[in-house]
């Protein structure tokens, strides 16, 4: 994926349901290793072997390890980095920088039920037009409401009733957002909430995986009841960014190994099955978008197209600043 001229060198681009299903887990028995290149030092993590040439005025990456995937105003604003499991699982892992890029929360055009609540053109079931300039990823949301899984509310108004002890991804009216337990410390005190999206218990928290990461039923049906799905999840970092994990190809703990690998403090899980996880990204705000898992089965032009499931839009710049009451 070649990013705009001013970039020089190449960017990589690369149905939930109650839970039934029963299987094990797999615990992480070796360190991950980077799928694109690159060698593993004796400690287990990754050791870059190529570099990028970018001009002076452009960060290519802040951590080994990360491989730059959109840049904005001379900074990265999305990098990626992919592990394999022990169980031979890949999960890749997208991690979009905290003051650097900002949130929505969109609806899908058959799930949540709107009912008679008025949706504006950005929180819709297609990427809005204030949006498209400056967007530099989306990613898929949760299980369908029906399933019971957690509460829904878009830019202030409630869908669903919100969970206590649910995970829940918040964003706030200046766009900044954070993942964590609802009621357990989020939303903080005076925290202007515009949008919640909750999907079942914590995938992890306090940096552990959840007690029940080895239960498969624990975290959703899924399609012939197999154990190895589709899945994502979502967290957060000390730093304040947030973690899109994914594969095509998964049990719950692959994804939680990964994110912890990744520093993640909190994290959910998101949807599952080969139908609805998808994420899309652009090499530069407003730019064509790459479809990012590999294997999805969603092309990348999905959520500009629109979709019928609920999705996160990540977009270019910092939240803005907060106001006043």
């Amino acid at each position: 994926m070649l990013a705009s001229a001013a970039l020089v060198g190449a960017l990589l681009g690369a149905c939930g349901g109650p839970p039934s299903a029963a299987g094990t887990g797999v615990r992480r028995t070796t360190s991950s290793s980077r799928a694109s290149g690159g060698s593993t030092a004796t400690t287990g993590r990754p050791v870059p072997t190529t570099t990028t040439a970018v001009p002076a005025t452009t960060t290519t990456t802040d951590q080994p390890g990360w491989t730059p995937v959109s840049i904005a105003d001379g900074s990265v604003a999305v990098d990626e980095q992919t592990f394999t499991e022990a169980d031979g699982h890949v999960v890749t892992v997208y991690r979009f920088r905290a003051g650097r890029v900002h949130y929505n929360l969109h609806v899908g055009s058959t799930d949540p039920p709107t009912g008679t609540a008025a949706i504006g053109p950005d929180n819709g079931a297609a990427i809005g037009p204030a949006e498209a300039p400056i967007l530099v990823a989306a990613f898929n949301g949760g299980f369908e409401s029906s399933t019971g899984a957690g509460g829904f509310e878009v830019a202030g108004t409630t869908l669903v009733p919100l969970v206590a002890g649910d995970a829940s991804l918040v964003i706030d009216t200046n766009g900044a957002a954070h993942v964590g337990v609802w009621g357990q410390g989020l939303p903080a005190g005076g925290e202007p909430v515009a949008s919640v999206r909750q999907n079942l218990a914590p995938l992890v928290v306090g940096g552990a995986a959840s007690p029940q990461i080895a239960d498969i039923a624990a975290w959703g049906a899924t399609l012939g009841g197999g154990s190895v799905v589709a899945r994502s999840a979502l967290g957060e970092d000390a730093a304040g960014d947030l973690l899109y994990a994914a594969s095509m190809q998964a049990v719950p703990s692959d994804l939680a190994n990964a994110l912890i690998d990744c520093g993640v403090v909190d994290a959910m899980q998101l949807d599952i099955n080969p139908e609805w996880v998808q994420l899309a990204f652009a090499a530069v705000p407003g730019g064509p978008l790459s479809a990012g898992v590999p294997g999805q089965n969603r092309p990348a032009d999905q959520y500009q197209a629109g979709w019928t499931r609920d999705f996160v839009t990540v977009l270019a710049g910092g939240p803005a600043p907060a106001t006043k009451g």
